[in-house]
């Protein structure tokens, strides 16, 4: 078993050790799948590889961490709920960078509506553009099946397919409306073995 931070350690206890030898191992095969893919359909683009990766992602997850947790379906994926926890994979490069360069595509959305309410207060008053765009009162219907108390934990990486996983952090963040990057409040870099 690895060792586990504090942080980890408080957010799922006795397990957090493991969670952090598994979650990787899980990214690493979600990886050598989309890849073994691509290579199946012989295409041109990187759009095989882009698609596999998406998928099987949740489903490595939801295998390497089923004894952990319990599986919760949002978005037609299988998720993994751990400790009161959801534990949710974002691809946010595809190069080696900082996981404080991570941006969502969309400011709306699953994945914008998943992090704005289960993801930590934001740390500052957003500013008032009046942009009108975005009401915060229309959430999407599956972060509506979700308890209210329930947390988020990101599992940030960068991968390609290239090169393979390159870097896994975790932790929680908020979304940033005005330029949809995450806000960290923590963050702690994964192994990555191959």
């Amino acid at each position: 078993m690895g060792s586990a931070s504090q942080w980890a350690r408080e957010t799922f206890g006795d397990i957090a050790g493991e969670l952090a030898d598994v979650i990787p191992a899980c990214l690493l095969r979600a990886h050598d799948r989309a890849r073994t893919g691509h290579e199946g359909v012989h295409t041109q683009t990187l759009e095989a590889y882009g698609h596999g990766l998406y998928a099987v992602q949740y489903e490595e997850l939801a295998a390497g961490i089923s004894g952990l947790g319990e599986a919760v379906r949002l978005q037609g994926r299988t998720m993994m709920l751990v400790r009161g926890h959801l534990i949710y994979p974002l691809r946010y490069a595809k190069k080696d960078v900082p996981v404080t360069a991570a941006r969502l595509r969309r400011a709306t959305g699953f994945r914008a509506d998943l992090i704005r309410r289960h993801g930590p207060p934001p740390r500052q008053q957003a500013f008032d553009l009046d942009w009108g765009e975005l009401d915060d009162s229309e959430v999407h219907p599956d972060v509506e099946l979700l308890p209210e108390d329930v947390q988020l934990v990101l599992v940030a990486y960068a991968c390609s397919m290239d090169k393979g996983v390159m870097r896994i952090e975790w932790g929680s963040a908020e979304l940033r409306r005005e330029d949809r990057y995450l806000v960290w409040h923590r963050h702690e870099l994964l192994p990555t073995r191959e």
